[in-house]
């Protein structure tokens, strides 16, 4: 629906006020502390420079342990999540599921991974155990909400068709809604990978394993060079796999998908 030019303006004029208003509250439009901020950023900055690669080597046991918690992790959150989507999805479940289903999966969402990495280090112990786990729950929270509205997204008239046949829930589970849905899934699962392990590299503030760990030690030892090596370190291993994921997420268009050339076909003939 196209709102009136009137109904634009004013639109932008309500959300323009409310952005200077909330600026304005939070301080942002004091002036006066406009260049104290960008004196210290400047002399911050300078200190993290040249980097100290030195620690490198102690840095790539930590890099590596970050990757393990986010690998584990998202692995969990995915086994977790995809139960939790199916029960939300209302295209396979009454409202008296979803709901519920929607609400726990929300309050899941509403929780901060680093939050998450506390209660697990509290109830688990000290270590990467509880970081994977923390990064577990987070995903569940994300992936099963994309995954149930990528789950409703599948067309319906395909859906009753192969209902119709007589076919159980699993059955349209299996035959259409993962079929119809495979793309979304990977693409979401590694997007999912890649943010996890910028959430696991900071899990370590909390004791929860990780590059983290070393990070808050440079920080509270005012070691600025070699926070510097670790942020760099995070940096390239973050923008690798976000490089190899977005090779992975070409190639997934091109995926040989029978469902997809003849999604009510194929589903039927595969009942049959």
């Amino acid at each position: 629906m196209t709102l009136p030019p009137w109904s634009a303006r004013g639109l932008g004029v309500l959300v323009a006020g409310l952005a200077l208003l909330s600026m304005w509250s939070i301080d942002l439009l004091d002036l006066s502390r406009v260049w104290p901020a960008a004196s210290n950023l400047a002399e911050f900055a300078g200190s993290l420079i040249p980097p100290d690669l030195d620690v490198v080597p102690t840095l790539l046991d930590g890099m590596l342990e970050t990757l393990r918690i986010a690998f584990v992790g998202t692995l969990l959150g995915l086994v977790i999540s995809l139960p939790l989507a199916f029960l939300g999805t209302r295209t396979l479940f009454s409202p008296v599921i979803t709901t519920p289903t929607r609400l726990f999966v929300g309050a899941i969402r509403t929780v901060p991974s680093l939050l998450w990495g506390i209660v697990f280090v509290v109830a688990y112990g000290l270590g990467p155990a509880a970081g994977a786990l923390g990064v577990a729950l987070y995903t569940v929270g994300y992936l099963a909400k994309l995954y149930y509205e990528s789950f409703e997204g599948v067309d319906p008239e395909v859906m009753e068709a192969v209902r119709s046949t007589g076919a159980s829930r699993p059955q349209l589970v299996r035959y259409v809604v993962l079929p119809e849905s495979a793309n979304a899934i990977m693409s979401q699962l590694l997007f999912m990978f890649e943010y996890n392990i910028r959430a696991s590299a900071i899990m370590g503030f909390v004791g929860a394993g990780g590059i983290g760990f070393y990070m808050l030690g440079y920080l509270q030892l005012l070691q600025y060079e070699k926070l510097m090596t670790a942020l760099l370190m995070t940096f390239t291993v973050v923008m690798a796999v976000d490089y190899l994921s977005a090779r992975v997420r070409a190639i997934l268009p091109g995926m040989e998908r029978p469902a997809k050339r003849a999604p009510l076909t194929a589903a039927i003939t595969t009942l049959r």
